[in-house]
C-alpha cells in the first residue's frame, strides 16, 4: 500500500493557481519535478491564462476554464514531444500562470531631462512624469520579453524593468507628436490621450502589453525656460503698453514726495513751470501788478521746426518716471515717434506730449 501510495505522489492530478496577491503578473506551478498525469484537470481561473512550456519551446495557451490534459485538449505539447503513445502516459512541462486583469496607478518618470524641439523655444528639456494603466495581452510574448523563466514575477519587478523602456517610448511618441513645450505644460489629459495610439503599437509589439490610460501628470521645463514663461505671462497681463505708461505717470501724480521717485519730482516740476509761465504771460499779471512802469515781458517764440528740443529715450523715461524699455518698447511699436540717427533714438518734446495725449 505503502508502494501505492508513494508513486500516487509521482504524479499530478490537478493544476491550479489562486491569487492571493494583488501584485503578481505571473506564476510558475511548482511541480517538484512530479511528471503531469495522463487526464489530470487544469483549472484556469478568470482573468489568468495558463501557458504550458516544453524544453524552451512555447505550448499550448488556455483561458480561462477547466480542462482534461488529454491528446485532444493539447495538440501542440503533443507535436513538440513527438511521443509515441501521445499523452497516454506521464509527462513533464512547466505550466504558467500569466495574471491578464488590468494593473492600475503604475508610477513612470523621466530620471533624466527629455530633449526635444519646440516652435516656441528651440531645443528644450522637459521632465516628466505620472500613471498608466496596463493588461498583458500577449501571453507568449510577455513571458518570453519580460518575465523569463521567473518563478513568480511581481509588479515591482516589471515597474524597474519597464520603467527605462516605457519612458523611451514616451520619449518617441512625445517627439513624433510636436506637441509644444507650453501646451505639454497646459494640457496633461489632451496629451495623454494623444500619446496612446503611439505608445500601444509600440509596447504590444514589444511587450505584449496595452495601456488603457496613460496620464501625465506633471512637466516642467528648465528654470531659465519658465523665466520665459513668466516674462510673456508678464506681458500679456500688462496689455497695451501705451495705456501702462500713462498709468504709471498718474500714479507718479498722485504720489508727490512719497515713492513718486523721479518721475513724480519731475511730473511736479514740469506742472510748476507750467503755471509760472501762464502767469507771467498773462496781461497785467503779477510782473505788471508789482511793478508799476514795466510791462509784461512779451510771450517767448516757439522753437524753430528746424531746431527740435530732442532728447534720449533714457531721459524721456525719466521724465515720465517709468523704465528705459518701456520707452523702447513704445518706439519699436511706434506708438511714441522718434527718429532714429545711426542705432540711436531721439524724442522731440512734441512727440511726447503728443504721446501723453493719444
Amino acid at each position: 500500500m505503502a508502494i501505492l501510495d508513494f508513486i500516487k505522489k509521482q504524479f499530478i492530478d490537478i493544476i491550479e493557481w489562486t491569487d492571493d496577491s494583488r501584485d503578481t503578473l505571473s506564476y510558475r506551478f511548482p511541480d517538484e519535478d512530479k511528471e503531469i498525469k495522463n487526464g489530470a484537470q487544469l483549472i484556469v481561473r478568470e482573468s489568468q491564462a495558463a501557458q504550458f512550456v516544453y524544453v524552451g519551446q512555447f505550448g499550448d495557451t488556455f483561458g480561462p476554464g477547466k480542462y482534461s490534459l488529454t491528446t485532444d485538449n493539447i495538440p501542440v505539447l503533443t507535436n513538440l514531444k513527438s511521443w509515441k503513445y501521445a499523452l497516454e502516459s506521464p509527462f513533464k512541462a512547466d505550466v504558467y500562470y500569466v495574471v491578464t486583469r488590468l494593473f492600475t496607478g503604475n508610477k513612470w518618470g523621466t530620471s533624466n531631462p527629455v530633449m526635444m524641439r519646440d516652435a516656441d523655444f528651440g531645443v528644450v528639456r522637459l521632465r516628466a512624469y505620472g500613471t498608466y494603466d496596463f493588461r498583458i495581452v500577449d501571453v507568449k510574448k510577455f513571458l518570453k520579453e519580460v518575465a523569463g523563466t521567473d518563478d513568480h514575477f511581481r509588479l515591482d519587478e516589471f515597474n524597474d524593468t519597464m520603467r527605462s523602456r516605457i519612458v523611451s517610448v514616451f520619449t518617441e511618441a512625445l517627439a513624433s507628436s510636436k506637441i509644444p513645450a507650453l501646451d505639454v505644460a497646459a494640457r496633461y489629459a489632451e496629451l495623454g490621450g494623444a500619446l496612446l495610439p503611439l505608445i500601444n503599437p509600440a509596447i504590444g509589439e514589444k511587450y505584449g502589453l496595452e495601456m488603457t490610460t496613460f496620464l501625465v501628470e506633471n512637466v516642467s521645463v528648465p528654470p531659465e525656460v519658465e523665466q520665459a514663461i513668466d516674462k510673456r505671462s508678464s506681458m500679456a497681463a500688462v496689455g497695451n503698453l501705451n495705456d501702462y505708461v500713462k498709468f504709471q505717470m498718474a500714479q507718479g501724480l498722485g504720489q508727490p514726495g512719497a515713492g513718486g521717485g523721479i518721475g513724480g519730482a519731475g511730473a511736479e516740476l514740469a506742472m510748476g513751470m507750467a503755471m509760472a509761465q501762464q502767469m507771467m504771460n498773462q496781461t497785467g499779471g503779477l510782473m505788471a501788478q508789482s511793478t508799476p512802469g514795466i510791462s509784461a515781458p512779451a510771450q517767448q517764440a516757439a522753437p524753430a521746426a528746424g531746431a527740435p528740443d530732442l532728447m534720449t529715450p533714457a531721459q524721456v523715461a525719466q521724465m515720465l518716471g517709468v523704465a528705459e524699455s518701456d520707452v523702447m518698447a513704445s518706439l519699436d511699436s511706434g506708438d511714441l515717434k522718434g527718429r532714429k540717427i545711426g542705432t540711436q533714438w531721439r524724442v522731440t518734446r512734441a512727440a511726447v506730449d503728443a504721446f501723453l495725449k493719444g
